[in-house]
């Protein structure tokens, strides 16, 4: 089940989660989503999954717990000390980025409960980031699929070269803006299907493409193929199939909706059955 992280985190990730697996082992598809993950098998090193710009899967052992986090678009880099960019697409031992990763390790499996787990986790990367960049973080504002734009006024609303600005955001986030654009916009689709599913009201891809910056549903189906590597009907079929554990997802999409849609779903969530 994902949640909203702990206080001291809220600015640096999106979501957390733990994850228990059952007797077979899982194979996870991992999207593109403008952050990274830090993520660990309990008993393992803790790993990060660097930006990804095309869909990709990982499996996770038989029986095994999982705890992780979602890091928000241009945290990656203050956290890890280097450039974003350098790991994009990648999938990399924490002991590469950190040190004291055999303590944060054993502290992490000797937990006493997996939550507890989270909680070592999610202090150690608080402790571990560094200032944000925040022009990056102000592109990224302006970058969400609510607000409709694109990256050809960024710069001159942030009083910057477009070199300069492209250099920040791969630095900082792993992609540049272009690429980020294309990703959150799709994030801003994911986010409506999702928020369907949970509601079960109907389907409109037509609608949420336009809705979510796209020329037309043709435009989303050629992004959605090139990003995720299905179609958004695919898509869909997939979603629904993953969102029937019954599991909560909302703290993964609800923050990709445009804010008057975000309140509505979390209102109808705290209203009891």
């Amino acid at each position: 089940m994902e949640r909203a992280p702990a206080p001291a985190l809220a600015a640096l990730a999106s979501s957390v989660w733990i994850q228990r697996v059952g007797n077979e082992p899982v194979t996870q598809r991992h999207e593109p989503h403008g952050g990274a993950e830090v993520r660990c098998v309990l008993g393992e090193a803790p790993r990060l999954l660097g930006p990804l710009t095309t869909a990709t899967h990982r499996e996770i052992p038989a029986g095994g717990t999982v705890i992780g986090m979602r890091l928000r678009p241009g945290v990656l880099g203050g956290l890890v000390g280097m450039p974003a960019d350098e790991l994009t697409d990648l999938d990399v031992p924490g002991a590469d980025l950190w040190r004291d990763m055999t303590r944060l390790t054993d502290s992490l499996g000797g937990a006493a409960t997996p939550k507890a787990a989270l909680a070592t986790l999610q202090s150690f990367v608080a402790r571990s980031a560094g200032d944000p960049d925040p022009l990056v973080d102000e592109a990224v504002r302006r970058l969400m699929p609510w607000h409709g734009g694109g990256t050809a006024t960024l710069p001159a609303l942030l009083s910057i070269s477009e070199r300069q600005l492209r250099r920040r955001c791969r630095a900082a986030v792993g992609v540049g803006p272009k690429e980020l654009h294309r990703i959150l916009r799709l994030r801003g689709f994911s986010a409506r299907v999702q928020a369907s599913i949970a509601r079960g009201s109907d389907v409109d891809l037509a609608r949420w493409a336009v809705e979510t910056g796209y020329h037309d549903q043709a435009h989303l189906t050629r992004e959605c193929r090139r990003l995720l590597g299905v179609t958004p009907g695919e898509f869909l079929a997939q979603s629904t199939a993953t969102c029937a554990c019954g599991h909560d997802h909302a703290a993964s999409y609800v923050p990709m909706l445009r804010p008057e849609d975000g309140r509505s779903v979390q209102e109808r969530r705290s209203v009891p059955a």
